[in-house]
């Protein structure tokens, strides 16, 4: 059982959902050495910029488990996008996102034409081993922002049947349906095996 690893983030949000998302688990997650600079996320898909991101922190800490995730939005009408540039989409944070991707589906007034789902996808390296794991979770944009939980698009992902945005769920209620949690579980399970 392999009961540490070290997350490739300098996102504060995102290691305290993945810690809240693993909690009673056994499994410490690990942050970063606190001057670390990640390269440029160039990778065309989420598992390329995750490995990037692995890749660079095993090099600093040696041996040791390392898990890079990325994690981003894809819509359905826009073809994709942000996807790969999600945090990145509008230039500026979350809010300028979210205004960003609301105006570019403006057009579509049928919930029906707003489909979009939420990916993470990590990479595990290890002393011998690099492994994938993904979650997906299926939803669509609302046309205004609602709730004020979470982060990133949170406010304006309604999930499918769930009549709530990200944004309007506790930590808890969104830890247990969300893609990044799926993901880590199945990260946590793999590591429990070992």
């Amino acid at each position: 059982m392999k009961s540490s690893i070290y997350l490739a983030t300098k996102n504060a949000n995102k290691l305290r959902e993945v810690r809240h998302i693993l909690q009673g688990t056994g499994l410490l997650i690990k942050s970063c050495p606190p001057d670390i600079v990640f390269p440029e996320e160039t990778g065309a898909t989420f598992e390329e910029n995750a490995f990037l991101k692995a890749e660079h922190l095993k090099r600093i800490t040696g041996g040791e488990f390392v898990a890079g995730e990325d994690s981003g939005l894809s819509v359905e009408k826009l073809n994709g996008l942000p996807g790969v540039f999600s945090a990145r989409f509008a230039g500026g944070g979350d809010a300028e996102n979210i205004e960003k991707l609301l105006g570019m589906l403006s057009a579509y007034k049928d919930t029906a034409d707003r489909k979009a789902k939420f990916i993470t996808v990590i990479v595990l390296l290890g002393p011998l081993e690099k492994m994938t794991f993904t979650g997906e979770v299926e939803g669509f944009i609302t046309f205004s922002p609602r709730g004020t939980n979470g982060f990133g698009y949170d406010p304006v992902f309604e999930i499918a049947g769930a009549g709530r945005t990200f944004a309007e769920l506790s930590a808890e209620e969104k830890n247990r349906v969300s893609h990044r949690s799926t993901a880590f579980r199945k990260l946590a399970d793999y590591l429990f095996t070992l």
